[in-house]
């Protein structure tokens, strides 16, 4: 879900809070370091951990991270900040917002999306063959009650009592909408 970029600007952020310029200096000297050793790695040139994370994307992370790190110093340069304060970095705040956006957006899909699962989980699909006797009889109700005739078969399912013998029967009722 998260880009190099997203996962860079956000750590870069919150990182960086309260820190002076010669910290950030460090920091992109660090980022410049880790980005050259990733990329080396990820060549063949070197070891990663037994459980390593995918060589690749933890490159293209450190690359990202380099140059959001190289900005925060551009920025704190160019506007004569003595410290970093997230909140007046205006590139870095609308960027904060649309990850957040993006994540509210995501939960809520993943929320409904589980709460529909839970329910179709509840549910019955079925395909039912009638004979003509009974099709038609079940098409003349669903006319006569403006539905079509599988919520006729539904409201039919709603309905149904189980004796104590087994035996299964359906109270009279007009079907509705």
């Amino acid at each position: 879900m998260w880009s190099a970029q997203d996962v860079a600007r956000d750590q870069v952020r919150r990182q960086a809070d309260g820190l002076d310029a010669a910290a950030v200096a460090e920091k992109v000297a660090e980022a410049a370091v880790r980005r050259r050793e990733t990329a080396e790695q990820l060549r063949g040139n070197g070891s990663f951990y037994k459980f390593e994370i995918d060589r690749e994307r933890l490159a293209f992370i450190w690359l990202a991270k380099h140059a959001e790190w190289q900005r925060v110093r551009d920025l704190m340069t160019a506007l004569g900040w003595s410290v970093y304060e997230p909140e007046q970095d205006a590139q870095g705040s609308a960027w904060a917002r649309e990850r957040e956006e993006r994540l509210t957006g995501a939960l809520a899909a993943q929320a409904a999306s589980g709460e529909q699962g839970r329910e179709e989980a509840d549910q019955l699909r079925a395909e039912v063959w009638l004979s003509a006797a009974s099709s038609q009889l079940l098409q003349t109700v669903a006319y006569r009650a403006g539905l079509p005739p599988s919520q006729v078969l539904a409201q039919l399912a709603e309905r149904i009592v189980i004796g104590e013998d087994g035996t299964v029967s359906v109270p009279s009722f007009m079907p509705s909408q």
